[in-house]
């Protein structure tokens, strides 16, 4: 289980706070969607989960336990909005194999099939591939890791509509083995699939099915 209490973060080049006591919680199995619109601090708030940064106040639990930053970072896969920012590899394999001391070719062909690449060369450039298949690619890395946190931005962003039905069903597959939580813009897109959604407004995090306060 992943808990957030009373998250608040707010930068000193801001003149508000970007985030207000956000507090949530997720269980494996049971995937979770934060809608915003565009700076309302979705993804400070998944840089914050992931161990990227340090909040202001409240903490973060897993099972019960609070945790600190570094040990997030172990604890969360995160994918950017746009992975192919973060790629270091020159090609599929090399990404594939960043952080892994051996990696047998059968266990990267494996985790590019369970992503819908099984096709695609081990060879082949990341930057050459399409911007689906980038974020495919950003999630086999993270399969490979197999953090038992999946932590998505923005995941479905800039694809057509058959591009994103296919990822949505990937996301379907990989929420019933780990805890998975996601922010976007286009909330609409996921309809059937969270089992809780809140919004984010004002730096404030509410449940859809509840009204902002009145003085978000």
């Amino acid at each position: 289980m992943l808990e957030l209490e009373g998250i608040g973060y707010h930068p000193a080049t801001a003149a508000a706070p970007v985030l207000q006591d956000v507090s949530l919680r997720l269980e494996r199995g049971e995937p979770g969607l934060v809608a915003g619109r565009s700076g309302s601090g979705k993804s400070t708030l998944l840089d914050i989960i992931a161990g990227l940064a340090r909040q202001d106040r409240g903490r973060i639990l897993w099972q019960g336990q609070a945790t600190t930053p570094r040990e997030r970072r172990w604890l969360c896969g995160l994918v950017f909005q746009f992975p192919e920012r973060h790629f270091l590899g020159l090609s599929v394999g090399q990404e594939l194999r960043i952080g892994h001391r051996r990696l047998p070719t059968e266990r990267l062909q494996g985790a590019l099939e369970r992503v819908g690449l099984g096709q695609v060369p081990l060879q082949q450039p990341p930057e050459q591939l399409s911007g689906g298949q980038q974020r495919r690619l950003a999630l086999a890395v993270q399969l490979l890791r197999d953090p038992p946190v999946l932590l998505l931005d923005e995941p479905t962003a800039g694809l057509d509509w058959s591009v994103r039905r296919d990822l949505i069903e990937l996301l379907r597959d990989l929420a019933r083995e780990r805890l998975l939580l996601l922010v976007t813009h286009e909330p609409e897109c996921f309809e059937g699939l969270m089992n809780h959604r809140w919004r984010l407004v004002g730096g404030r995090c509410v449940r859809f099915d509840q009204s902002l306060p009145d003085h978000a």
